[in-house]
């Protein structure tokens, strides 16, 4: 620890794509990172593994922590200990309409330094996500943001109006949902005509954005129609227009389905990023965690005797992974392997392997238990072949046993253990309010951890209506056992296989070699 430091960091509008090389710098160097839910909960696998988080959720009128807590936490935080390394993770740009001000003053008063991470602002966007340019030449070439938030019931408003109605092209109103007929009664009042487009962009950037077009005529009713909420982004100027010709955003194949990945922060991404390539929102929510096992004496024991061993089987990629960091250890690498023949498990197993300079001598094609057996057992696995099984603490015992019914000397050794993950409230509140379209589960652990990590919420509830995708056979039947209904389940047991079934269950067709 040192001196106290606090970043106030622009998330960005919601894409995770949109954070800065910078923001996610400080994000790694972070003793704490506190955040909203306006900051995509996705930078937190840029975290240390030892970072403390903090949510503190905040939803416009519905406040569920004040301005002034935030502030307090964030100072506490960064004094503890002698001084902790604080971010603050902030939806869209800290100094606009963030309130960003507020928590620097704050730090200044608290004599703690800061640093401003400036972010990509909502406010252009958001419109840009729904093939809006807030700019364009032949229409204009002024803007404006403005707080849609102001207290109509003010005795004098701090908005130039009548400046906003004949003297900028676009006008860009944050937070102004609930203010919606005050702020079209003032333009038009004040000269705007009521056949001015406008545009409401919801939740911009992200893959539950909507969008909802009208002019100054209609578009509180409009709204009010179809309950139209924050957090949401006005756009007032012809520019709307341009929208029909340049939407982009919102015409991929899963836009607009929610899919909740249950993986371990560590190994989320390559789920997540074939979901949202599709166009889908994902909310990740890590039930499982990667930790070491509580010795390392075994794995090291067989490392120091591989010459005793005809096999090494590797049953996932954090076996591989953790396998090669112990042989690194021992200071040996890939060639303390060259008199064992090795399999692995998958398709990702074998390219963990690969990556690490090994060429797996078998990958079986059906991954579970009872195919590998048989397969291993036709290449000469059996009476007098000594095996070395490398797996979690936490796994089937039917490989070894069956191995060694048939005569084979099995050596099992945990080189990791899977325990429950953190989760993350945010989703938790979605789940709460039935807020998805899927929950995606990559093995059984990811399904037990999940009943762990929901309990307190009804799921047959919050999950009425929404796919539950498998990866496999064995996960599926853990997730029946926990009263769970499975509704598609991959046909091959892969990532790229699950994606493949959900996507086919939403009518996309997704080629799994892809």
């Amino acid at each position: 620890m040192g001196r106290p430091l606090v970043y106030l960091i622009g998330a960005g509008p919601g894409d995770p794509g949109l954070i800065t090389v910078k923001g996610l710098k400080c994000i790694e160097e972070a003793d704490v990172i506190v955040y909203d839910y306006l900051a995509n909960s996705r930078f937190l696998a840029h975290a240390r593994e030892d970072a403390e988080v903090i949510y503190v959720g905040k939803k416009g009128f519905t406040q569920h922590v004040t301005q002034e807590e935030i502030n307090a936490v964030i100072v506490q935080k960064a004094l503890e200990e002698g001084g902790k390394t604080v971010a603050r993770l902030k939806g869209g740009d800290p100094f606009i309409f963030g309130r960003g001000g507020e928590e620097a003053l704050a730090l200044v008063d608290a004599g703690i330094r800061f640093e401003v991470v400036p972010g990509i602002s909502s406010g252009y966007a958001a419109p840009a996500y729904a093939g809006i340019p807030v700019t364009h030449r032949g229409i204009t070439t002024e803007m404006a943001f403005v707080t849609g938030h102001e207290d109509p019931t003010k005795a004098e408003s701090d908005i130039d109006w009548e400046h906003l109605a004949k003297g900028v092209g676009t006008v860009c109103f944050f937070m102004g949902i609930k203010n919606l007929p005050n702020i079209v009664e003032n333009l038009t009042k004040f000269g705007r005509p009521v056949t001015t487009p406008v545009a409401l962009v919801r939740w911009g950037t992200t893959a539950k954005q909507e969008v909802l077009v009208g002019t100054l005529g209609d578009i509180a009713a409009k709204a009010a129609a179809v309950a139209f909420k924050a957090p949401a982004i006005t756009v007032v100027g012809e520019v709307v227009n341009l929208r029909e010709k340049l939407a982009w955003f919102d015409t991929r194949p899963l836009f607009g389905k929610t899919v909740v990945v249950t993986r371990s922060r560590a190994q989320a991404s390559a789920l997540t990023d074939a979901l949202e390539d599709l166009g889908a929102e994902v909310l990740e929510f890590p039930a499982i965690k990667v930790v070491d096992p509580e010795s390392f004496e075994p794995v090291d024991d067989a490392i120091r005797n591989l010459d005793l061993y005809s096999w090494l089987v590797l049953t996932s990629v954090n076996g591989v992974e953790r396998f090669f960091d112990r042989l690194e250890y021992a200071d040996k690498d890939a060639r303390a392997l060259a008199g064992l023949r090795v399999a692995a498990i998958g398709p990702a197993t074998a390219a963990a392997c690969i990556a690490r300079g090994v060429r797996p001598d078998y990958v079986p094609d059906e991954y579970r238990a009872e195919g590998v057996l048989e397969g291993l057992c036709e290449r000469g696995v059996g009476a007098g072949t000594n095996v070395l099984l490398a797996r979690a603490l936490e796994a089937r015992e039917l490989l070894p046993e069956k191995l060694r019914e048939r005569g084979a000397r099995v050596d099992v050794v945990p080189v990791y253990r899977t325990v429950v993950g953190e989760g993350e409230p945010g989703v938790l509140d979605r789940l709460r309010d039935g807020d998805v379209d899927a929950v995606t589960f990559t093995s059984s652990s990811t399904v037990t951890n999940f009943i762990t990590l929901t309990e307190g919420i009804d799921l047959a509830d919050a999950l009425k209506g929404a796919l539950v995708a498998s990866i496999g056979p064995i996960t599926s039947d853990t997730a029946r056992e926990a009263g769970l209904s499975v509704g598609v389940e991959a046909e091959e047991y892969t990532i790229p296989g699950l994606v493949a079934a959900a996507a086919k269950h939403f009518g996309v067709d997704v080629d799994e070699d892809e």
